[in-house]
Parts: structure tokens; C-alpha cells; sequence
């Protein structure tokens, strides 16, 4: 790893635009409410089991929206973004609802967020959902031994936390997880202490440094596609190929794809509307191979 990483000669305006997507994409709100409709709709069509603990914080609680199917179906998993300081589960209903017509049953994970929890707490309250998820979702009719998984944005980040974690010593068997869809990701948290975002955030380079996947090693060996924005600025599309580069040297073969017509914010309808090259990545590695 470089001792110059690639962000150390821009100018603060320059470093802000690249790293935060805010910025890059000043209009970021009409994303989420060209998709309230549809939300609404899923969250008023779908069953769900809402807000079940899987710990003591008040926001270690996630959705289940249950497919149905003969025995145990596969099971997804998803983290939303926010850059670990915002947004909300019941904002991603709609995720859920192309994934449980296609006969997956979708988990939409709430986490601890910043500044009220330092980014190790988020990333340990990710962990503990999927280690939850794993442990109970066969009473609701999911297969804990086919559990995929996708996340946007630093949601992305958080499956990488996943994959870099020793399920072995918590009981957890790796192969259960069959699949990872990263979405917009940032893996390398340290040009973020660069940005306005850690005023929220609050990163230390103790801290960025251990939350780094970059660095970390990939304990988890299942297919991996990686997305990002064809409008994205360059140094965030970038933390992706850096980090499938990663998983490469890891062993891994992952496939990434700039999808031309998406910014960070839209690239989820990619996913939300079905028959994309995301939503089309998680039912492949999600729905067991019928040869």
C-alpha cells in the first residue's frame, strides 16, 4: 500500500467533490424521493416482521420480508448507505420487493450510526446482524445456509466488513454466505478525516486504519460483483477497483462494472426497478443454479 495514497495532492475543494458524494451530487435528495412511491408501496404490499432486535441499541433492529416457497428459501441481506451517520431502513422497502417476487427472503439490517458510535460500532453492529440473521432466520422460513448479500455506499463498506470477518470463531460457516453485491462502496475510510463528513463521522487514522478492508484479509470466499457510477467522480470509482483488486489478491474473482448512466445516489433503481445488471448480480448468486 502506498506511503502517497492518491488523494494526498488535492486541493481541499477537489478532495471534498471526490469524497463526498454530497457534494459531487448537490440535488442527492431527489433520488430517494423519486423512490418514495415506490417504497410506500412496498411497505404497505409486503409482509415484513419489523424491527426485531438483534441487540441492545436502539438501532440494532432490522425487517424481515419473507418470501414465499416450499422449505427453507434463500435469504439476502442488505445494508443501506448514509456514509455511517444517516438514513434508515424503512427508507429501503423497496429493495426488498423485486428480491421476495423472484422468491428470496430479504432482510434490510439498521445499524448504529455516527456520531453517536464511533465507526467501529457501526461496523460491529453490521456483523452482529448478519451473525443474527444466520443464527434465527430459519424460523421464518429463510435457509441460513444460503445467505447473500448487498450494500450501498458505505453500506458496501459494511459487506466488506462482513467478508473480512472470522465467522469460523463465532460458529458461523463461511460458505453460508454464497454471494456479495457492493454497491458505490468506500473501502478505505481515511480520505474521509479530509472531508466536512467527519464532523459527523469523527474518524481517527487509529480508527480509519482498522476499519480499512483494503488491509484487512478476506475470510470470506464467495462470488463478489462490484458497481459503481459511470457519472461518480473518478476517486470514489476508483475505492472500487482498488478494493475488487483486493479481493483479487485474496484469491477471489470478482466482476466489476461502471454502469454509465447512474450518480451515487440513482444507481439504486439499477437494483429497485429489476432486470439490471444489479438486481440481476444478487438473484445469480443469491437463487440456487438450476442445471
Amino acid at each position: 500500500m502506498s506511503n502517497n495514497p492518491i488523494w494526498a495532492g488535492l486541493s481541499p475543494e477537489e478532495h471534498e467533490f471526490q469524497y463526498n458524494p454530497q457534494t459531487a451530487f448537490p440535488n442527492f435528495k431527489d433520488a430517494q424521493a423519486a423512490r418514495a412511491s415506490v417504497n410506500a408501496a412496498a411497505l404497505s404490499k409486503l409482509q415484513r416482521h419489523a424491527d426485531l432486535a438483534y441487540g441492545d441499541h436502539p438501532l440494532r433492529t432490522l425487517d424481515i420480508y419473507p418470501a414465499a416457497g416450499d422449505g427453507e428459501v434463500p435469504v439476502h441481506v442488505f445494508f443501506h448507505g448514509g456514509y455511517w451517520r444517516a438514513q434508515d431502513k424503512q427508507n429501503f422497502a423497496c429493495v426488498a420487493a423485486p428480491l421476495v417476487a423472484a422468491g428470496i427472503t430479504t432482510v434490510v439490517v439498521n445499524y448504529e450510526l455516527c456520531p453517536a458510535s464511533t465507526l467501529d460500532g457501526v461496523a460491529e453492529s453490521a456483523l452482529a446482524a448478519l451473525g443474527w440473521v444466520s443464527r434465527e432466520i430459519a424460523r421464518f422460513g429463510g435457509d441460513p445456509g444460503r445467505i447473500s448479500l448487498s450494500g450501498h455506499s458505505a453500506g458496501a463498506h459494511l459487506v466488506a466488513e462482513c467478508l473480512a470477518h472470522d465467522w469460523s470463531a463465532e460458529g458461523v460457516d463461511p460458505g453460508s454466505i454464497v454471494g456479495a453485491v457492493l454497491i458505490s462502496g468506500i473501502y478505505d475510510p481515511r480520505p474521509v478525516i479530509g472531508t466536512s463528513v467527519n464532523a459527523e463521522v469523527r474518524l481517527t487514522e487509529d480508527v480509519a486504519l482498522r476499519r480499512d478492508v483494503e488491509r484487512r484479509p478476506v475470510q470470506v470466499g464467495c462470488p463478489a460483483s462490484l458497481f459503481a457510477g459511470g457519472l461518480e467522480p473518478w476517486h470514489w470509482i476508483d475505492q472500487t477497483y482498488r478494493y475488487a483488486h483486493h479481493l483479487h489478491r485474496s484469491g477471489a474473482n470478482p466482476e466489476v462494472h461502471v454502469l454509465p448512466r447512474w450518480g451515487h445516489f440513482d444507481i439504486l433503481n439499477d437494483l429497485v426497478e429489476g432486470g439490471g445488471p444489479i438486481s440481476n448480480a444478487i438473484l445469480r448468486q443469491a437463487l440456487p443454479r438450476r442445471d
